[in-house]
């Protein structure tokens, strides 16, 4: 069979192709899922495309096995993800904490539907974002990628990868349901101007598969290559055996906690738009964004200096960026179609300024007006 990995050129896909595309650009070859509603357009995908590219796809009877097989997969030394949405996310909780736990690359993608339970399989929603923060149980750092366009699913789809290789984690694309099933142009380039980030690799004699040097991320080994590896989900040492002591629980995740916090300038991504000479400054992400932007050069308009601060990178969150807004701006409006999940967040960094809240349930997102209003009522 003739292989076909990176398809360049123009098309005009959905979000969740676009993500699929992404995954297979970035050298994605193993693909383990069980369709969900508004996903399953993502699996479709990866089933048709995987043994074009010489990868494998395979359909698991849940989502807990799903990120068990990725993880799996991945210490075979294959990148691999899997793709999901509300329930089936809340199902990978205990293998997402294992793969942190296990220092494993993976990418996850999660549709977000409007919840809690069933709710609605086929409408909007950003409720998963604290979730993916806090889901798991233990402390841990998590990164997480919110695109906003069909176009950023492809991009933001490798540089999850890219950010699980490099730091040895499990990655969270938080796509939404009208980003997922969005058509729009999306442009891929060729293989060769696709910048890829390969696994840190053991470059020391005998050197431990979880032994890290001042960066703090443990090269890590590949199962089958000759290295003797030992992986569990309890506490361990350097050499992956478990040590059931509070000393080696503290060392062990401080290093976890502390690789992705030592680095989180060069995870953490923003769009800052208008916000030069802004006033009030308006935080949204995914697909709110994008009535965000409008309902500011709606304000602008009407006399009010507003500004967009769209998130890219949720989580780590942009602590620094929202304080030195706070040290100029009036107030902040959050926009979310949850019930204020960035939103504590925002508040917790804006240094005494005025924080301010539109919301939705989910199912509908918000129109530039009626965030415009928002804006308005607390000018």
């Amino acid at each position: 069979m003739l292989r076909r990995d990176v398809l360049t050129g123009v098309h005009y896909l959905s979000g969740d192709v676009a993500s699929a595309e992404g995954a297979i650009a970035a050298g994605c070859r193993f693909f383990a899922g069980y369709p969900i509603t508004p996903s399953s357009e993502l699996a479709e995908r990866m089933a048709r495309r995987l043994p074009e590219a010489g990868g494998v796809y395979l359909q698991m009877e849940d989502e807990l096995g799903s990120v068990a097989a990725i993880l799996g997969a991945s210490w075979g030394g294959i990148k691999a993800m899997t793709a999901t949405s509300g329930p089936g996310f809340s199902l990978m909780m205990e293998n997402y904490g294992l793969g942190i736990m296990m220092e494993c690359p993976a990418v996850i993608v999660n549709v977000q539907r409007a919840g809690p339970s069933t709710g609605l399989p086929t409408l909007v929603g950003q409720g998963d974002v604290m979730q993916t923060k806090w889901g798991t149980h233990g402390p841990y750092e998590a990164i997480a990628l919110s695109p906003s366009s069909p176009q950023e699913c492809f991009d933001l789809t490798i540089k999850a990868f890219n950010l699980s290789e490099q730091f040895r984690q499990p990655v969270v694309v938080l796509m939404d349901e009208c980003v997922g099933h969005m058509f729009e142009k999306v442009v891929i380039p060729r293989k060769d101007d696709i910048f890829l980030v390969s696994r840190p690799r053991p470059v020391k004699a005998h050197q431990l598969p979880f032994e890290a040097d001042d960066d703090l991320i443990p090269p890590m080994p590949i199962a089958g290559e000759g290295h003797n590896i030992h992986i569990t989900g309890l506490t361990h040492d350097e050499r992956g055996y478990p040590v059931m002591t509070g000393e080696a629980q503290e060392r062990l995740l401080r290093r976890i906690i502390n690789k992705i916090k030592k680095h989180e300038d060069k995870i953490i991504e923003v769009e800052e738009y208008l916000l030069e000479d802004a006033e009030v400054c308006v935080v949204a992400y995914g697909i709110s964004a994008r009535s965000a932007k409008r309902a500011v050069l709606l304000a602008r308009e009407k006399g009010i200096k507003a500004g967009l601060l769209r998130l890219i990178t949720i989580w780590p969150f942009p602590e620094k960026k929202v304080k030195r807004l706070a040290e100029h701006l009036e107030r902040f409006v959050v926009v979310e179609i949850n019930q204020g999940q960035i939103l504590k967040e925002v508040e917790r960094c804006a240094c005494g300024r005025g924080v301010y809240f539109t919301g939705k349930m989910g199912g509908d997102i918000h129109s530039p007006q009626e965030i415009l209003r928002a804006i308005r009522r607390n000018a």
